[in-house]
């Protein structure tokens, strides 16, 4: 690393809190020494309250951009210049560009997520799912699913500040798509698994079952699985969520983590910052994504 840094070294962050745990600076840095790209990723654990200042910050010292995370992506969009249509869409940014001063914020969090489904050979095009969340990384989820075309839609959340948010999303999503979208309360178990029961794949889109909620989940046991049913988590770190390590005892037939969606959404931000492609099938082994 050190024979890699110079005076030209441009800085790329990652704000959020908590971020120690995350895989990104370790993805993007190995991906800069592949390429061989004059650039470095850093984690900064930054909140709500810190966050304007941050923003200030990256545009003051010309940083080329960063990665945004909880619990800044619903509220980072205030202190931007432009969002691009996706995040505008979504009231949500995970990645901010910086060209010349100007700073854009695009979320990629739904390209991510259908591009590691595609890459682990599952596909749920015309057919429905169930996502439990309404925040900023869920809300990209829906959008681009329903875009990408699938079918029908249930979301689950519970009545919180997201709730409102995920009320949104179902109409700009009915007006804008042909997908069927509909929003229950997560506190009514029987409907989320009457919801799941006829759903393809089942997929938390929260922060349930990462510290400081590790080892929880929002399914009350293996009896609302089945079989046939496919469960992804965003979540990464741990690699085995409560949720996961229940659908691998309940012997559903796939399990997927977060680390495909990471990968993949990292890699859509990537080319963004750098104009040039993230070696893939590269950065799967450093990272050792398997499905």
């Amino acid at each position: 690393m050190a024979e890699r840094i110079s005076g030209h070294t441009e800085l790329i962050g990652l704000i959020a809190t908590p971020i120690r745990h995350s895989s990104s600076p370790k993805m993007h840095n190995e991906a800069f020494a592949k390429l061989g790209l004059d650039y470095v990723y850093l984690a900064f654990e930054v909140g709500t309250e810190q966050l304007e200042d941050t923003i200030k910050g990256f545009r003051a010292m010309n940083i080329r951009g960063s990665n945004v995370s909880m619990p800044n992506k619903t509220v980072v969009h205030k202190y931007l210049d432009k969002l691009s249509p996706a995040a505008e869409l979504c009231g949500a940014v995970n990645t901010i560009v910086n060209d010349n001063g100007v700073l854009t914020g695009h979320i990629t969090d739904g390209i991510g997520y259908m591009s590691a489904l595609k890459d682990a050979g599952i596909d749920i095009i015309g057919k429905k799912m169930t996502i439990v969340g309404a925040g900023g990384a869920a809300t990209a989820i829906q959008v681009q699913a329903a875009l990408d075309g699938v079918a029908e839609i249930s979301i689950f959340n519970r009545k919180d500040e997201f709730y409102a948010n995920a009320e949104q999303t179902v109409k700009k999503l009915r007006e804008k798509t042909n997908c069927i979208v509909n929003l229950y309360d997560l506190s009514d178990l029987d409907k989320l698994k009457e919801e799941i029961s006829t759903s393809v794949i089942l997929t938390n889109a929260t922060g349930v079952g990462m510290k400081p909620l590790e080892g929880q989940t929002y399914i009350p046991d293996p009896s609302f699985l089945r079989e046939d049913l496919i469960v992804s988590d965003i979540v990464y770190s741990p690699r085995e969520t409560a949720l996961l390590k229940m659908a691998k005892e309940a012997g559903c037939k796939k399990t997927m983590n977060g680390l495909g969606m990471m990968l993949f959404q990292g890699a859509a931000a990537f080319e963004m910052w750098t104009g040039k492609p993230m070696p893939i099938e590269y950065m799967k082994e450093i990272l050792d994504i398997k499905y």
